[in-house]
């Protein structure tokens, strides 16, 4: 196999191709220094058997007009520089419903027509985007992490304080969380022409209650920390109200409680599996922080 990779230098696209060079792929890495993707393409791309777009903008918040280039503009122009190849286009499942509880969503679920946040509004768009096109698959991973993880181990450890972690809901909400390894595991069997173009979901075997996985993964780390329900009764007006204020006083960082976290907190965020399975053969193992220490 021959692909090409959008995003090889964020943490999704470099262990796709440290996983596809180790399959024994030839991989022809896409950094922003080689392509801003939010214009069309430049001459001299590769012909390849497959590309997989791992690129996107993962805010979710700040001016929304950044995100949507990145994450619609964007994939229109790989779709259209790569019109002869496989698509691969690495999703979310940020694109199902946040005003209610996933519980094992299935692919037809969404898109969906309302969200929280430009990311997962963006993210829904292009998949809409891409709908028409042949040769395509679409992944939807969820709460990615492993070794290399520049956004959820950082906003875990930054929450934080003094041996306390505040947690909305009771922690009991049963969520699919999606290791590297076996994303990148989904993307090469989605390179294959052989599998069947479509969407799919990706996760670990299981779902795991999220006060539990949130524990296991500080408990690697070193610390004993102390898992903080916080009554949804409370927490969603007070992340409604900080907003309104980080907005108002045009803060660039978001506050620690949003609606959006806490719409993939405090209720359930879970995915059927049925489909990657049957047609991609995807076969994951459990959710494990084993290694974490050193991520």
């Amino acid at each position: 196999m021959k692909i090409a990779v959008t995003g090889a230098g964020g943490f999704v696209g470099a262990a796709v191709c440290r996983a596809a060079r180790a399959a024994g792929w030839s991989v022809h890495p896409l950094t922003r220094a080689d392509w801003d993707l939010t214009r069309p393409a430049p001459p001299g791309l590769p012909a390849v058997d497959a590309v997989v777009h791992a690129a996107a903008a993962v805010a979710d918040w700040g001016p929304p007009e950044p995100v949507w280039r990145a994450n619609l503009d964007g994939t229109r122009h790989v779709a259209a520089a790569f019109r002869g190849a496989r698509l691969v286009h690495v999703s979310t499942a940020s694109v199902y419903d946040p005003f209610r509880p996933t519980v094992r969503g299935r692919e037809e679920q969404a898109p969906v027509r309302r969200y929280l946040t430009p990311y997962a509004a963006s993210k829904a768009a292009a998949e809409r985007a891409l709908a028409d096109r042949p040769d395509t698959v679409v992944l939807r991973p969820h709460a990615v992490y492993g070794p290399g993880d520049r956004t959820l181990l950082p906003r875990v450890l930054a929450a934080v304080r003094g041996g306390v972690l505040p947690l909305p809901g009771d922690g009991r909400a049963a969520q699919s969380l999606t290791h590297i390894d076996h994303l990148t595991a989904a993307v090469l069997l989605a390179c294959d022409p052989a599998a069947p173009p479509g969407t799919y979901n990706v996760a670990d075997a299981a779902p795991v209650p999220v006060g539990d996985a949130l524990a296991a993964l500080l408990a690697e780390r070193g610390r004993t920390v102390r898992v903080l329900p916080v009554p949804l009764a409370a927490a969603g007006p007070a992340a409604t109200a900080a907003e309104t204020a980080w907005r108002l006083l045009r803060r660039p960082h978001p506050p620690r409680l949003t609606r959006y976290a806490l719409s993939h907190l405090a209720v359930e965020r879970t995915l059927d599996l049925g489909t990657a399975r049957r047609k991609l053969g995807f076969d994951p193992g459990p959710t494990s922080f084993a290694g974490a220490a050193h991520w």
